[in-house]
């Protein structure tokens, strides 16, 4: 027994030297906190982002790092309240050592019985979510315009052009006739497209219900059962409360998506797989400000074909951004103004085989 006990210890050594290294060398900033919040361990990363070496930081607990009522203070308060891990997309770092920081967080319990958390930070660009968010507002405030430009100077003559053209194949043969019907086919083509552009221009927020997520769902698969030649699979957490909104306008964000989907999944075994899932401790802030709500219910459309491609992928919700030969580019548009209408936020992830678009809502409560 003796013997062993020098064996062991050095085992745990060995152990704990091995985590270290691999904590030391992971690109993300890495904190343990002990049950007072005070600073246990920081990998460099960490160092790096607060501005000051480990030993320092394991003289102060993270509250004294930041100013009050900073945001990761509550997520860490939240964490250790109810015990299970909480993520933030967006956190915003303020400080004399740090400046001014935006980073994703997620905070979860150690599980060493004595209040541990463990504190992930990605670093996120300020520059690049402000411009994206920015370019996108501006590209649907111009859209939003140039729908009611349209609406009131290209709708009108429009409808004197189709007229004069039914006229004409009235009274006409052969080709004249073919050319005639080619203008009324035309006509209702360019009215079709200035109808989606107007749809930008409403960006109230959309009367709603309460809504079953799972019926609109069940809904837009029934409509694309036959169009689609790929299998669908379904994964629902039945459980799931239900969200406020608009049915109408969620049926077509999820049959934009389960068309995008149906398009890209590969002629053999193509595959649309409509999901469900609660996750705690999502939170983001729509629109880029305001307060922080939470997002819990998740419902995703993916399908296995090639993937986006990455010179589209930054820009693939603004209008006129298509991956299809023929598309207008306003789908996947629509779909992000309308998810944010609803108080929600739309994102995608992609690689060859696998690509996931997620719509993340509020959930109701109770008579809320």
């Amino acid at each position: 027994m003796d013997a062993a006990t020098p064996s062991g210890r050095t085992e745990n050594r060995a152990e704990s030297a091995a985590a270290a290294a691999l904590l030391g060398a992971m690109p993300i900033a890495v904190l343990a906190l002990g049950g007072s919040g005070r600073i246990g361990f920081a990998n460099p990363a960490a160092e790096q982002l607060l501005g000051a070496s480990s030993a320092w930081l394991a003289r102060h607990r993270l509250a004294e790092l930041l100013p009050s009522g900073s945001p990761l203070v509550a997520l860490v308060e939240l964490a250790a309240r109810g015990g299970a891990g909480v993520r933030e997309y967006g956190v915003a770092l303020s400080g004399p050592r740090l400046g001014e920081r935006l980073v994703d967080a997620h905070v979860t319990p150690l599980g060493d019985g004595e209040g541990g958390l463990l504190v992930c930070l990605v670093e996120r660009s300020m520059a690049r979510i402000v411009d994206r968010h920015l370019n996108h507002r501006s590209a649907a405030r111009s859209v939003a315009g140039m729908g009611a430009v349209l609406a009131h100077e290209v709708k009108n003559p429009l409808s004197g052009i189709r007229g004069a053209a039914q006229l004409i194949e009235r009274s006409v043969g052969g080709s004249e006739r073919e050319l005639a019907q080619m203008i009324c086919e035309e006509a209702d083509r360019i009215r079709h497209l200035v109808d989606r552009v107007d749809a930008f221009s409403d960006d109230r927020p959309p009367a709603g219900e309460r809504v079953n997520i799972h019926s609109i769902l069940e809904h837009v698969r029934r409509l694309q059962q036959g169009a689609a030649k790929a299998r669908f699979v379904e994964r629902y957490d039945p459980s799931l409360p239900p969200v406020w909104g608009n049915r109408d306008q969620l049926v077509q964000v999820f049959l934009n998506l389960v068309k995008n989907a149906a398009e890209a999944a590969p002629a053999r075994d193509g595959e649309i797989v409509l999901s469900t899932r609660y996750r705690f401790g999502f939170k983001f802030a729509p629109g880029g400000g305001g307060k922080a709500l939470d997002l819990p219910i998740v419902a995703s459309v993916g399908d296995n074909g090639r993937g986006v491609p990455e010179d589209l992928r930054d820009t693939l919700f603004e209008p006129f951004v298509t991956t299809r030969r023929n598309g207008a580019g306003l789908g996947l548009a629509l779909v992000a103004s309308i998810v944010e209408n609803h108080g929600g936020v739309v994102e995608f992830e992609t690689r060859p085989g696998r690509t996931v678009f997620r719509v993340r809502l509020p959930a109701m409560a109770g008579d809320e």
